[in-house]
């Protein structure tokens, strides 16, 4: 797979669910969703009484606008994708058709739900390293295919400001997945772990119930114990 740029490209709320390991009291706890883009993660949740506010540059465009965006690139995501089959698992999507109908279907879920809420404070034209939200503000932050997926695109600075951001606004953080889009492991992932660790966060590499690329069955989860100021 490759990409010149991040591109718009939602997920539902079955799929957050493993692929951040997340409980019915994870659901419960006040969320912020990073890159979401048109997933349907907010409107199901919401729809289910929970709360999650969704962060990402692409809501600084109407629901057309983001509509036409997802489908300008989805026949070169979906052609690679096929052509690239061997290097997914074909359990959750029969095929790249099958996959692509489903992204279709969570953008449409989206886009009713982005049209009813602009006045709601649920889905915020913002983009790290830097958050317009207070300390703690959340319990959970989400950050779905966005850091360490695209390597290539954002630095390796970019990728630690990031984390440290979310965990000043979040007291836990899940990242998930921990490869490139090439299906490589995120090359400065040690070091990554390794400088968290060192300013006290709890970093932990967890298995999930999700594989669509091969290998990306980990999330990395990232907490501040109590007391610990936000670095």
């Amino acid at each position: 797979m490759k990409l010149n740029e991040i591109v718009p490209w939602g997920r539902t709320l079955d799929e957050y669910r493993a692929m951040f390991s997340l409980s019915e009291a994870d659901l419960s706890l006040k969320m912020l969703g990073c890159g979401d883009g048109p997933a349907s993660f907010n409107a199901e949740m919401t729809q289910l009484g929970k709360s999650v506010v969704s962060i990402d540059p692409v809501y600084q465009f109407s629901a057309a606008q983001i509509e036409q965006q997802v489908r300008d690139t989805y026949d070169s995501i979906i052609s690679q994708v096929r052509q690239n089959a061997s290097r997914y698992v074909w359990q959750t999507f029969r095929d790249a058709d099958a996959l692509g109908q489903a992204r279709l279907a969570a953008m449409e879920t989206f886009l009713s739900d982005y049209a009813l809420a602009q006045t709601d404070g649920r889905y915020l034209c913002q983009a790290l390293p830097s958050l317009d939200f207070n300390d703690d503000q959340f319990e959970l932050g989400l950050c779905s295919h966005l850091l360490f997926l695209y390597a290539e695109q954002l630095s390796l600075d970019f990728h630690v400001a990031s984390i440290q951001e979310l965990l000043r606004v979040a007291m836990e953080v899940r990242i998930f997945p921990l490869i490139q889009l090439n299906c490589e492991p995120y090359p400065h992932l040690d070091g990554v772990l390794e400088e968290l660790s060192e300013k006290g966060y709890s970093v932990h590499i967890e298995p999930v119930a999700y594989e669509f690329q091969k290998g990306d069955n980990q999330m990395l989860r990232i907490s501040r114990p109590a007391g610990h100021t936000p670095a």
